[in-house]
């Protein structure tokens, strides 16, 4: 249920591990190539997954994304602080949702577009619910998932950019009504993802809690003027609706399994937007379920042992018999909620840094040490991090730290080239 990055991912794993054995139909309620935000962010670790669980696959999802290789903090008029050593991928969720699409159906997926369907209108061994935030399967069982939501205090909208930019950029600008900053990062289609946020004080009195859709464009393209550099700002696909300013929303649940059903992706956790997991994260179940009902495949060695929680391994389930269905969910549902956890609380620290964001902005005297704070707003980096955070903002050690960076990301592509190539196709 649900043609996300999950639900797609997991119909592609389900498929490989049985081997054509096993029926799998995702239901997708929105029409082919519709999806909602701009672009998604993913690291090396989910691509080296992605070439060991599906090696003729893996290189699509490269092939398809954008390197971004620098961030920048920028603070009012303050020079640019830079945050060195760091480098990401993003894709347009579109596209992702496309390579992932044409891979299932190449493998005999069948995707029914357009469709919605109950857990009681299908007849199926197991139901994966991967249908997002706002899950009308878990809703439906609410009370038996345990699930919890709460709201963020800022507001924000997503956004995308007319900009080609290989740089992600954090920019915090001051207005009458208080601070306003945005994530500002590449996709792979020419266009960049542009969240902006805000307290909540700032939004009411910026009048945005009843002003019309277009004034937040034109807000934006006034406020961050410089960064943006007369390049305009592009509304969603679909238009920004009525109420375009959002607060995120935390969805936990104490399981993810009821009988043959199991959730997946948002419908099971969220993670704020400031960190960048969400989509890892989905696919990371995928594997994680594919691996608890076919047992470790080629990746097992990556999630897989993730995923297991370092424990023992479920053996291949006949998908017939109910016993042994039963205990590869229950053990999806125990370990990878276990390591989902974790991520989730480091989650909140970094949404909770944003929301008293504007205390540490109107104290600003060293745009360096703002940086800083920002990059361990999750509480993970340690003394020696600072030391070269501070190293980094020399230009000539930035180039050095850089060009190193460069040389391990080449590396690392080259083993992933070699151990994620199919079988049979040479040295």
């Amino acid at each position: 249920m649900g043609g996300g990055p999950s639900g797609l991912y997991f119909a592609v794993l389900a498929a490989i591990r049985s081997g054509g054995r096993d029926e799998i139909v995702v239901h997708e309620r929105n029409p082919a190539g519709r999806t909602h935000g701009f672009a998604v962010t993913f690291g090396e670790d989910l691509l080296d997954e992605a070439f060991r669980y599906d090696p003729a696959g893996g290189p699509a999802l490269r092939d398809a994304a954008r390197l971004w290789s620098a961030q920048e903090i920028r603070v009012a008029d303050h020079p640019a602080a830079h945050v060195g050593g760091k480098y990401g991928y993003s894709i347009a969720r579109v596209e992702l949702l496309d390579v992932l699409a044409r891979r299932a159906q190449q493998l005999g997926v069948r995707i029914e577009y357009g469709t919605t369907a109950g857990r009681d209108e299908v007849d199926a061994d197991v139901i994966v619910a991967a249908d997002g935030i706002a899950s009308s399967v878990r809703e439906a069982r609410a009370e038996h998932f345990g699930t919890t939501i709460d709201e963020g205090a800022n507001r924000y909208v997503w956004l995308g950019a007319e900009s080609d930019s290989d740089t992600f950029v954090w920019d915090f600008q001051r207005t009458d009504a208080g601070w306003v900053w945005i994530h500002l990062y590449p996709s792979s289609n020419g266009l960049s993802t542009c969240i902006v946020e805000c307290e909540p004080e700032t939004w009411a009195g910026l009048g945005l809690d009843g002003a019309p859709p277009a004034d937040t464009v034109r807000l934006v393209e006034s406020v961050f003027g410089r960064t943006l550099a007369g390049r305009r700002i592009v509304e969603p696909p679909g238009g920004l609706g009525e109420q375009p300013w959002l607060r995120f929303k935390e969805v936990r649940n104490r399981t993810w399994r009821d009988g043959e059903v199991v959730l997946a992706g948002d419908a099971a956790h969220t993670t704020h937007f400031g960190i960048g997991s969400g989509t890892v994260l989905a696919m990371q179940d995928s594997m994680a379920l594919a691996d608890a009902l076919y047992g470790p495949g080629r990746g097992g060695g990556a999630t897989g042992g993730a995923a297991t929680g370092g424990g023992a391994r479920v053996d291949v389930v006949d998908l017939n018999d109910p016993d042994g269905r039963g205990a590869a969910l229950a053990a999806y549902d125990a370990r990878r909620r276990a390591q989902v956890t974790p991520v989730q609380d480091m989650a909140r620290r970094n949404m909770h840094w944003f929301e008293q964001a504007g205390r540490q902005l109107d104290r600003v005297e060293d745009p360096v040490d703002f940086a800083w704070s920002l990059a361990d707003r999750r509480g993970d980096l340690g003394r020696i991090h600072y030391q070269l955070h501070r190293a980094t903002q020399i230009p000539a050690l930035r180039q050095v730290r850089r060009g190193l960076t460069t040389a391990r990301r080449v590396r690392r592509a080259a083993r992933r080239a070699a151990t994620g190539r199919p079988e049979g196709d040479g040295a």
